[in-house]
């Protein structure tokens, strides 16, 4: 259960304010009030509402399977030995868990894959594999032919083999979207060949990977029990669609595929933060990954001259700090105008994200039931840092902190 405690009365004075956040405020809490603070308060008093965000341990959602992003040697070059560090690294990199790659048509260019691929399972990362096109003497012109849906079995199975240690497999690339150049289908003709075939292309099964995350074509997909059962977890993309709950499904969801703006730098702060909050939307969705399209892009987690973005800082916040197997729990999704929050479980261990959207500091409440912490290890990304660090007492599992402006902090238990 999600509870609010808001305040009861938005036209309260500032001097109400400001009793109402000491009050909030623990031993070792995180609130000075100075001057500027007192006027950004002010400020705020008339416009927003603020609620302390509870953090319910004992309230399990969805289990995290990753975040991650894609990495296609064929397209635009294979990753370096540095960019591989920096994107999977937890300790001087982004810490992603999830690879995605292509499944090249051709089996000769099966190897340019494998490099990356065993870099990122070195880090611990899961590998996930998706087809745009099946080789072309087994295509009707867009479409899968009938007769060759065994020799494409037998082409995935050859390309799992060839590159090893594929966690999951896409047969199919956006399906749905007919104006693409890649291999078209409907959800019952996925349906159908992972009826078919599903145990025989060398890894369990993720799909069908509709483009915006169409719920009509999983559902109908879904409606296939043979499909259904051989089908580990469903897959899509978010192109044109705000995250939402797919409902009870009986299979987690990832998404797999998605960028905010490739035409604006990865190290554009609003762009960054719209990336943020778009991570928040997913794991707020009930979904279990995110991951981004091209790892190396100027518009990406890493650009081309190998450094870490905004971007990339972003997903860091996420990627390092909620390890797959991590369990989403019970945490306002937005207590305060304009903040954000998550929080996840491991064991006794907490993790809460918070994005403040705002232009000016913003105090957030927090108290926590279901577990004791006692400290916090606090990492904060704004316009001009980058996961500075810092620790966080707390008193009675409960404390405040001032979230600057624009930012995203994420608060790790010790």
């Amino acid at each position: 259960m999600k509870t609010n405690l808001f305040l009861s009365n938005l036209g309260v004075s500032f001097l109400s304010l400001i009793l109402m956040i000491s009050s909030c405020t623990k031993p070792g809490a995180d609130v000075s009030v100075d001057k500027k603070q007192i006027g950004d308060a002010k400020a705020a008093s008339d416009v927003s509402v603020m609620a302390t965000a509870i953090v319910d341990a004992n309230t399990s959602q969805q289990t995290i399977q990753g975040f991650g992003g894609m990495s296609v040697p064929i397209w635009i070059g294979d990753l370096t030995a540095d960019q591989r560090t920096k994107a999977f690294s937890t300790s001087s990199g982004i810490g992603l868990s999830i690879l995605r790659v292509m499944v090249p048509p051709n089996s000769s260019q099966f190897a340019a894959e494998k490099a990356t691929i065993d870099a990122a399972k070195g880090f611990g990362a899961r590998v996930i594999a998706t087809v745009w096109n099946a080789p072309a003497g087994m295509m009707d012109g867009a479409y899968l032919k009938a007769s060759s849906w065994g020799d494409f079995a037998a082409h995935l199975r050859s390309y799992t083999q060839a590159v090893g240690g594929v966690y999951a497999l896409s047969p199919w690339n956006e399906p749905n979207y007919l104006a693409s150049e890649w291999m078209h289908a409907s959800a019952t003709e996925v349906a159908n060949f992972v009826a078919a075939y599903g145990d025989n292309c060398g890894a369990p099964i993720m799909a069908p990977e509709p483009f915006n995350m169409d719920q009509t074509f999983i559902n109908t997909y879904l409606s296939n029990a043979t499909a259904k059962s051989k089908t580990l977890f469903v897959s899509g993309h978010i192109y044109g669609k705000t995250p939402y709950n797919l409902g009870n499904i009986g299979k987690s969801v990832w998404m797999t595929e998605h960028y905010t703006n490739s035409s604006i730098s990865g190290n554009d702060w609003p762009n960054a933060m719209n990336a943020a909050k778009e991570i928040h939307d997913c794991m707020t969705a009930g979904w279990a990954a995110y991951v981004w399209w091209y790892i190396r892009r100027f518009y990406g987690p890493i650009d081309e001259n190998s450094a870490i973005t905004k971007v990339g800082y972003v997903m860091a916040h996420f990627a390092r700090y909620v390890r797959p197997g991590y369990i989403k729990i019970a945490c306002a999704a937005n207590p305060t105008t304009g903040v954000y929050t998550t929080a996840y479980r491991n064991g006794s261990k907490i993790v809460i994200v918070a994005i403040n959207t705002n232009a000016a500091v913003t105090y957030q409440p927090f108290t926590i039931a279901g577990v004791t912490v006692s400290s916090f290890s606090r990492y904060v990304t704004t316009s001009s840092s980058n996961l500075a660090s810092s620790t966080l007492s707390i008193t009675n599992n409960a404390f405040g902190i001032n979230l600057p402006a624009s930012s995203i902090t994420t608060l790790v238990s010790n």
